[in-house]
């Protein structure tokens, strides 16, 4: 039997996904991601992190691929570490979400991502990359400049409920999405998705959704795992995501990524 082409293009989610448990990413699949490049197909990095959290991926991959960040807000060039392209929430918009969910639910903290840098109340407790950095803010000033992405905490509810309501309130003004197990709802402008922004960047390369395959673990993914022509889930991904793909590969600490590189590419 003749086996099928190589996929043209290959995105995948880093946290949770590609990356391990530890956040680092293994040699093997930096090894997979090699032969990916190699070649000659597009490798891309689809994220809900900023910018300002890739510099530590963009070494371990050895500077290859693209990467679209803050859920489909930014791209980023892992080879030069620059943004090339943006897709921001408007200051009058922003203003608006906040006032909305500020007025309606009751204990929501909130942050903000910018192209460059990020601000965020002072009640918005922070962890891991971010702790002790960024600046403390109220009101107005969170919303003083367009941002890429604006989230919103609550420390009380489950991440799907959150979702629900800040979707019921301020849907028709941004994107809402969730990735962290956490009551942390993610907002991009209308419309921006990972999968918006993988359309876009695979467009410009003439490569179509069914030439491409995608890898996620958490309901930010779905979009993108919708649009590849082969999806698959790690198995340590959220339920949902489980539910929708076309296929399940093994946990992210077990490089289930890299296995399924391996056998697409190497052979």
């Amino acid at each position: 039997m003749q086996s099928l082409p190589a996929p043209r293009l290959v995105a995948t989610d880093l946290d949770g996904t590609a990356l391990r448990t530890d956040g680092t990413v293994s040699p093997r699949t930096v090894a997979a991601f090699g032969r990916v490049e190699e070649s000659g197909s597009v490798l891309v990095f689809v994220t809900g992190r900023p910018p300002r959290w890739m510099g530590g991926v963009a070494g371990a991959v050895r500077h290859r691929g693209l990467a679209i960040c803050a859920n489909g807000a930014l791209i980023y060039d892992l080879h030069t570490e620059r943004i090339v392209e943006s897709h921001l929430i408007t200051v009058e918009v922003l203003e608006e979400v906040v006032a909305q969910l500020r007025a309606n639910v009751a204990d929501l903290a909130f942050s903000v991502e910018y192209e460059t840098g990020f601000a965020h109340e002072s009640d918005f407790l922070l962890g891991g990359l971010d702790r002790h950095r960024g600046d403390g803010s109220r009101g107005g000033s969170l919303t003083a400049r367009p941002c890429a992405k604006l989230l919103a905490l609550h420390r009380g509810m489950g991440a799907d409920e959150l979702q629900m309501i800040v979707h019921e309130l301020v849907g028709h003004l941004v994107t809402a999405t969730h990735s962290s197990g956490r009551a942390l709802i993610e907002m991009s402008a209308l419309g921006v998705t990972k999968a918006s922004a993988l359309a876009a960047l695979a467009a410009r390369h003439e490569i179509r959704s069914a030439h491409a395959v995608a890898f996620g673990d958490m309901p930010n993914d779905l979009p993108m795992l919708s649009w590849a022509g082969k999806s698959y889930a790690v198995a340590n991904a959220h339920p949902a995501v489980l539910a929708a793909v076309d296929h399940v590969t093994a946990a992210n600490d077990d490089d289930g990524v890299a296995q399924v590189i391996e056998r697409l590419y190497y052979r």
